[in-house]
C-alpha cells in the first residue's frame, strides 16, 4: 500500500506510536472546520471518508478533471460542518459498499435466468438485461452498471469477458450479482452528493 491512513513503528522505533498519515497542519485545520456540536471532532476515519466521497462527487470530478490525470487531487474544504459530517457520513457507506461489506450490499436483485450451462459467450447488455450467452442473462440491470468507469475500465463489461468460455459457478454468480449491486449503488450515491465545496 503506498499511502496507508496509519503509519506503524518500525522495528527501528518500537518505542514510537502510531501516527496518522495526513499532514498534520491541514489535517488540524480540517479538525477544526469540521467541529460538530453533536457529533464532535473527526478522526482519521471519519476524514478518509470525506476524502473518498469527495472524490466521487460528479461535480468535483468535473471541475477537476484536468487535474485529476496530471497531479495529486486537492480536497477542498467543506463549507460548513454539517455539510462535512453529511459527506462523510455518505463516504463511509461508499467504503463499505466497495469493501463488499454484506450488511451494506445487502440483497443482490439480479438474478441469472434462461437455458443452459453458464459458460460466458458473448457479454452484452440490451434491455436491462446482462447476456453471458445468447440463452442466458443476469436480469433487473440498471444500464448505468454496463457503463459504469473506474479507473478508465468498464467493470462490468471487463468481468465477463475476462471469463470468455469459461463456466460461472455459484460463487462467479454470487460475485457477479454483487458487482451488478456495487456498481448501482456507486452510482446511486455518487447522483446524491450535494455539496458546496470553497477553495483551498
Amino acid at each position: 500500500m503506498n499511502f496507508p491512513l496509519n503509519l506503524y513503528p518500525t522495528e527501528q522505533d518500537l518505542d514510537q506510536p502510531r501516527r496518522i498519515n495526513f499532514e498534520p497542519k491541514l489535517y488540524a485545520r480540517l479538525q477544526a472546520l469540521a467541529q460538530h456540536p453533536t457529533h464532535g471532532t473527526p478522526d482519521e476515519v471519519v476524514v478518509f471518508d470525506y476524502i473518498y466521497v469527495v472524490l466521487h462527487c460528479p461535480a468535483y470530478r468535473a471541475t477537476n478533471a484536468k487535474f485529476l490525470k496530471i497531479d495529486f487531487p486537492r480536497i477542498p474544504w467543506s463549507a460548513s460542518p454539517d455539510e462535512f459530517w453529511d459527506a462523510s457520513a455518505s463516504g463511509t457507506h461508499e467504503r463499505k459498499l466497495h469493501l463488499t461489506d454484506p450488511a451494506i450490499v445487502g440483497p443482490t436483485p439480479y438474478p441469472l435466468k434462461g437455458v443452459g450451462n453458464a459458460v460466458v459467450d458473448k457479454p452484452l447488455f440490451d434491455n436491462s438485461k446482462v447476456w453471458i450467452k445468447a440463452t442466458q442473462y443476469f436480469g433487473a440491470a440498471p444500464a448505468v452498471w454496463w457503463t459504469f468507469d473506474i479507473g478508465g475500465y468498464q467493470l462490468a463489461q471487463k468481468w465477463p469477458k475476462d471469463r470468455k468460455g469459461r463456466v460461472l459457478n455459484l460463487d462467479d454468480v454470487r460475485h457477479d450479482q454483487r458487482i451488478l449491486k456495487i456498481l448501482a449503488e456507486t452510482e446511486r450515491i455518487m447522483q446524491s452528493i450535494t455539496m458546496t465545496l470553497e477553495a483551498n
